[in-house]
Protein backbone atom coordinates (compact mmCIF):
# COMPACT_ATOMS: atom_id res chain seq x y z
CA UNK A 1 0.00 0.00 0.00
CA UNK A 2 1.14 3.73 -0.64
CA UNK A 3 0.48 6.43 1.81
CA UNK A 4 -2.14 8.82 0.25
CA UNK A 5 -0.85 12.13 1.92
CA UNK A 6 3.28 11.83 1.81
CA UNK A 7 4.68 12.56 -1.00
CA UNK A 8 8.41 11.24 -0.43
CA UNK A 9 9.90 12.68 -3.24
CA UNK A 10 8.63 16.48 -2.33
CA UNK A 11 8.28 16.26 0.85
CA UNK A 12 4.64 17.85 0.91
CA UNK A 13 1.10 16.29 1.65
CA UNK A 14 -1.08 15.45 -0.96
CA UNK A 15 -3.38 12.95 -2.15
CA UNK A 16 -2.29 9.85 -4.55
CA UNK A 17 -3.26 9.02 -7.96
CA UNK A 18 -4.76 5.71 -6.25
CA UNK A 19 -6.60 7.73 -3.99
CA UNK A 20 -8.02 10.21 -6.20
CA UNK A 21 -9.00 6.79 -8.90
CA UNK A 22 -10.71 5.16 -5.72
CA UNK A 23 -12.66 8.17 -4.89
CA UNK A 24 -13.88 8.87 -8.40
CA UNK A 25 -14.74 4.99 -9.36
CA UNK A 26 -16.68 4.66 -6.04
CA UNK A 27 -18.81 7.90 -7.14
CA UNK A 28 -19.08 6.20 -10.25
CA UNK A 29 -20.69 3.05 -8.89
CA UNK A 30 -22.96 5.19 -6.56
CA UNK A 31 -24.13 7.40 -9.19
CA UNK A 32 -24.79 3.80 -11.28
CA UNK A 33 -26.11 1.99 -8.20
CA UNK A 34 -29.85 1.76 -9.98
CA UNK A 35 -28.21 -0.27 -13.05
CA UNK A 36 -27.05 -3.10 -10.75
CA UNK A 37 -23.33 -3.95 -10.59
CA UNK A 38 -20.97 -1.73 -12.82
CA UNK A 39 -18.35 -3.57 -15.38
CA UNK A 40 -15.03 -2.21 -14.84
CA UNK A 41 -14.40 -1.15 -18.34
CA UNK A 42 -17.62 1.04 -17.70
CA UNK A 43 -16.50 2.78 -14.69
CA UNK A 44 -12.82 3.15 -16.19
CA UNK A 45 -14.25 5.03 -19.54
CA UNK A 46 -16.89 7.04 -17.80
CA UNK A 47 -13.60 8.42 -15.12
CA UNK A 48 -10.67 8.38 -17.82
CA UNK A 49 -8.66 5.46 -15.37
CA UNK A 50 -6.43 3.10 -16.79
CA UNK A 51 -8.52 0.12 -16.90
CA UNK A 52 -5.42 -2.05 -15.45
CA UNK A 53 -4.36 0.20 -12.67
CA UNK A 54 -8.72 0.39 -12.12
CA UNK A 55 -9.18 -3.26 -11.30
CA UNK A 56 -5.92 -3.28 -8.83
CA UNK A 57 -8.02 -0.50 -6.84
CA UNK A 58 -11.51 -1.99 -7.01
CA UNK A 59 -9.44 -5.18 -5.60
CA UNK A 60 -8.00 -2.97 -2.49
CA UNK A 61 -11.75 -1.15 -1.92
CA UNK A 62 -13.04 -4.82 -2.42
CA UNK A 63 -10.61 -6.10 0.48
CA UNK A 64 -11.48 -2.95 2.38
CA UNK A 65 -15.03 -3.34 2.79
CA UNK A 66 -16.09 -0.31 0.18
CA UNK A 67 -16.97 -2.09 -2.62
CA UNK A 68 -18.63 -5.51 -3.72
CA UNK A 69 -18.39 -7.72 -6.27
CA UNK A 70 -20.63 -10.48 -8.51
CA UNK A 71 -18.98 -12.79 -11.02
CA UNK A 72 -20.09 -13.58 -14.39
CA UNK A 73 -22.12 -12.20 -17.31
CA UNK A 74 -23.96 -9.30 -15.31
CA UNK A 75 -21.47 -9.10 -12.68
CA UNK A 76 -19.58 -6.19 -11.75
CA UNK A 77 -18.78 -3.49 -8.81
CA UNK A 78 -21.07 -1.72 -6.20
CA UNK A 79 -20.93 -0.05 -3.33
CA UNK A 80 -20.65 -2.46 -0.27
CA UNK A 81 -23.39 -0.20 1.79
CA UNK A 82 -25.04 2.95 1.35
CA UNK A 83 -22.85 5.63 -0.19
CA UNK A 84 -23.91 7.93 2.61
CA UNK A 85 -21.80 5.53 4.76
CA UNK A 86 -19.04 5.28 2.71
CA UNK A 87 -17.04 8.70 3.62
CA UNK A 88 -13.57 9.29 1.33
CA UNK A 89 -11.80 8.73 4.09
CA UNK A 90 -13.05 5.21 4.10
CA UNK A 91 -12.54 4.90 0.30
CA UNK A 92 -8.52 6.54 0.70
CA UNK A 93 -7.44 4.24 3.57
CA UNK A 94 -8.48 1.36 1.74
CA UNK A 95 -5.68 2.03 -0.84
CA UNK A 96 -3.61 4.42 0.55
CA UNK A 97 -3.86 3.18 4.36
CA UNK A 98 -3.32 5.76 7.21
CA UNK A 99 -4.28 8.88 6.68
CA UNK A 100 -1.39 11.57 6.84
CA UNK A 101 1.15 9.60 8.25
CA UNK A 102 4.83 10.74 9.20
CA UNK A 103 7.64 8.40 7.76
CA UNK A 104 5.52 6.24 6.89
CA UNK A 105 3.75 5.31 10.13
CA UNK A 106 0.72 7.08 12.65
CA UNK A 107 1.55 10.02 14.39
CA UNK A 108 0.35 8.61 17.94
CA UNK A 109 3.01 5.76 17.53
CA UNK A 110 6.28 8.30 16.82
CA UNK A 111 8.25 9.24 19.81
CA UNK A 112 10.19 12.99 19.92
CA UNK A 113 12.42 14.16 22.15
CA UNK A 114 14.27 17.38 22.67
CA UNK A 115 13.66 20.06 20.41
CA UNK A 116 11.73 18.13 18.18
CA UNK A 117 9.17 17.35 21.03
CA UNK A 118 6.93 19.84 20.23
CA UNK A 119 6.29 19.03 16.53
CA UNK A 120 4.28 15.25 17.68
CA UNK A 121 1.30 17.63 18.86
CA UNK A 122 1.42 19.48 15.32
CA UNK A 123 1.62 16.25 13.15
CA UNK A 124 -1.50 15.08 15.03
CA UNK A 125 -3.19 17.89 14.64
CA UNK A 126 -2.56 18.05 10.89
CA UNK A 127 -4.14 14.49 10.57
CA UNK A 128 -6.88 15.22 13.14
CA UNK A 129 -7.68 18.08 10.34
CA UNK A 130 -7.31 16.00 7.35
CA UNK A 131 -9.35 13.18 8.98
CA UNK A 132 -12.41 15.59 10.04
CA UNK A 133 -12.59 16.58 6.33
CA UNK A 134 -12.56 13.21 4.81
CA UNK A 135 -14.40 11.71 7.48
CA UNK A 136 -17.19 14.30 6.65
CA UNK A 137 -17.63 14.26 3.06
CA UNK A 138 -19.29 11.07 1.95
CA UNK A 139 -19.45 9.18 -1.64
CA UNK A 140 -23.60 10.31 -1.54
CA UNK A 141 -22.18 14.05 -1.12
CA UNK A 142 -20.05 13.88 -3.88
CA UNK A 143 -22.24 11.82 -6.32
CA UNK A 144 -24.96 14.63 -5.60
CA UNK A 145 -22.27 16.91 -6.43
CA UNK A 146 -22.30 18.31 -2.87
CA UNK A 147 -19.70 18.85 -0.11
CA UNK A 148 -20.54 19.51 4.09
CA UNK A 149 -20.77 23.33 4.93
CA UNK A 150 -16.98 23.44 6.01
CA UNK A 151 -15.99 22.03 3.68
CA UNK A 152 -17.87 24.41 1.35
CA UNK A 153 -16.62 27.02 3.24
CA UNK A 154 -12.81 26.05 3.51
CA UNK A 155 -12.89 25.53 -0.36
CA UNK A 156 -14.21 29.04 -1.12
CA UNK A 157 -11.40 30.84 0.45
CA UNK A 158 -9.55 32.19 -2.72
CA UNK A 159 -5.77 31.02 -0.85
CA UNK A 160 -7.20 27.86 -1.28
CA UNK A 161 -6.90 27.07 -4.34
CA UNK A 162 -3.18 28.97 -4.55
CA UNK A 163 0.21 27.10 -3.82
CA UNK A 164 2.35 30.06 -1.64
Amino acid sequence: MGHCLRDRDHGRTRISARGDYAVRAVVELAVRQGEGPVKTEAVATAQDIPDRFLRGILGDLRRGGVVDTRRGGGGGYRPAREAARITVADVIRAVDGPIVPVRGERPAGLAHSGTAEPLLPLWIALRADVRRILEGATIADRAAGALPEPVERAAAEPAAWENP
